[in-house]
């Protein structure tokens, strides 16, 4: 974890099983967290950016997992939802040592990540990070590398001249207020990419993706499919789907894919 000491887990909810548990890692952030136990492989799930382990598929995943007694793990990066820190202090980086703090100190054994967004980025570079404790993947609206592929690149020359001049830039979100976009988080994301070198997936990978999503176009997923090196990587198109891939058939699409891969899990 590169600082010698392990994480310090903080049970604090006190018979109130709606209020988290946290974490201290190893960096010193406050990491909000629910967990179920259960059998194994355990499952994580790993949202987006700006979001909270309290949307929609994180809650969903939980009851399905509770439902088979299989383990699960949702949390709150640091900056965001209830853990601590302020969001625009964050970066790629920080937010894959949460996730890696997480994994490490609240599980056991093999698990499966499912990445919403940019969680699929950061579940890659856990794939990276983590080696065999990651025995499977499931994707929903990947976007790894969008600091610099979506962000950076759609900047216009005034954004780039606002960024090197204030640190900041702000961009408007469907999602409510605008996202406050800092130079450390562009420059650190590049330290961070994961399509520009090679990225061996050698587990049973399902990504899903929208073809309605005006966030992560499906060119984003054809290129990780293209990209990813294994045997067993399937990605499914929905048609209609939006970025929040959040509707009743969506979500049985997202349990279907993840029973996909703890089948195959057992046939290996």
């Amino acid at each position: 974890m590169g600082r010698g000491r392990l994480p310090r887990v903080a049970a604090e909810r006190r018979g109130r099983p709606d209020l988290p548990d946290y974490l201290e890692s190893p960096e010193g952030r406050r990491i909000a967290y629910h967990r179920s136990e259960g059998s194994g492989p355990g499952v994580v799930f790993l949202g987006g950016f700006k979001s909270d382990m309290q949307g929609t598929k994180a809650v969903h995943l939980e009851a399905w997992a509770r439902a088979r007694g299989r383990a699960f793990l949702r949390f709150d990066y640091s900056g965001h939802g209830e853990s601590s820190g302020a969001f625009t202090e964050g970066a790629i980086g920080d937010w894959a040592e949460d996730a890696a703090a997480a994994i490490t100190a609240l599980t056991e054994g093999p698990q499966v990540l499912v990445g919403s967004s940019m969680g699929g980025w950061i579940a890659l570079l856990m794939c990276r990070r983590l080696g065999a404790r990651v025995a499977g993947l499931v994707t929903i609206a990947a976007a790894p590398d969008f600091t610099e592929d979506s962000m950076w690149a759609g900047f216009s020359e005034a954004q780039r001249a606002e960024l090197a001049r204030e640190g900041r830039v702000a961009l408007p979100s469907d999602y409510g207020e605008p996202y406050i976009i800092t130079r450390r988080l562009i420059e650190e994301g590049r330290r961070q990419l994961v399509l520009r070198g090679p990225l061996p997936l050698p587990f049973p990978v399902r990504m899903l993706q929208g073809t309605a999503d005006a966030d992560v176009s499906q060119e984003v997923a054809l290129r990780l499919l293209a990209h990813a090196e294994g045997d067993d990587i399937r990605l499914t198109l929905v048609k209609g789907a939006d970025h929040r891939f959040s509707a009743p058939p969506q979500l049985a699409l997202i349990e279907q894919a993840v029973d996909e891969v703890l089948a195959a899990l057992g046939a290996a």
